[in-house]
């Protein structure tokens, strides 16, 4: 098995629920979805939020799961495709400035940080906060995905994607970079030598949804197992 195919291995396992064993003490899915719901339906009459239109899942569930979870829209999980965008000028200069080539591509891991006054760009960037996750919708097959660890801005490449109901951010980071969910990027890419994912597909796209013990359980097993293969495979 190549460094690559285990890496995908151990996503595909993670996401499927098969990395590490179901807690019946824990907290069901069921249970988190439900406050993921009622918050949504908080931020959508405050007007932070919009209410998309309810699409049925049954029909597209491309997998099975554990019974304690549960399958989510990223649409309903999160805030997909609601960035705040600020001009250059706005930008204070000590700020840290994320553009795609300073993420590695397949890892997800920041190459180089860098700070407003070290660019010249003069295009819009987006806003995000410490523990956004942050998403390329760009050639989504580089996997360029990571979870802010400070306030910043990016480029509007990059999605901000905050989550609802207490989602453990670098649990969905794994499902955004497991094979699962690069099969379904690449079949929803628009554009041939610079594909992208429109918002509307991302909102649509189905999350496996464990609960949230578990959530931290697979996240703790992928960096186990991460130290473990260093020698093979770099996440």
């Amino acid at each position: 098995m190549t460094a690559k195919e285990l890496k995908a291995s151990i996503l595909q396992l993670a996401v499927t629920g098969r990395l590490v064993p179901q807690d019946p003490d824990d907290e069901p899915a069921s249970v988190l979805l439900e406050r993921i719901k009622a918050e949504k339906a908080k931020l959508v009459k405050a007007g932070k939020s919009k209410n998309g239109e309810t699409v049925c899942i049954q029909d597209e569930i491309p997998f099975d799961i554990p019974d304690s979870w549960e399958w989510v829209r990223l649409g309903d999980l999160s805030n997909y495709g609601q960035c705040t965008s600020v001009d250059t000028a706005d930008i204070a200069p000590d700020t840290w400035s994320l553009d795609l080539e300073e993420i590695e591509k397949g890892t997800g891991r920041l190459i180089e940080r860098k700070t407003a006054a070290d660019k010249k760009s003069k295009s819009s960037k987006h806003v995000f906060t410490k523990g956004t996750l942050l998403y390329s919708k760009l050639r989504t097959y580089l996997n360029k995905v990571l979870v802010a660890d400070m306030d910043g801005v990016c480029t509007s490449e990059i999605v901000p994607i905050e989550l609802n109901g207490g989602v453990n951010a670098e649990y969905v980071r794994l499902v955004l970079m497991s094979p699962y969910f690069l099969e379904y990027t690449a079949s929803k890419g628009c554009g041939i030598k610079m594909p992208r994912v429109g918002t509307d597909d991302m909102k649509q796209s189905l999350v496996p949804l464990p609960p949230l013990a578990e959530q931290k359980r697979i996240v703790k097993r992928v960096e186990e197992l991460k130290a473990q293969a260093r020698t093979l495979v770099t996440f």
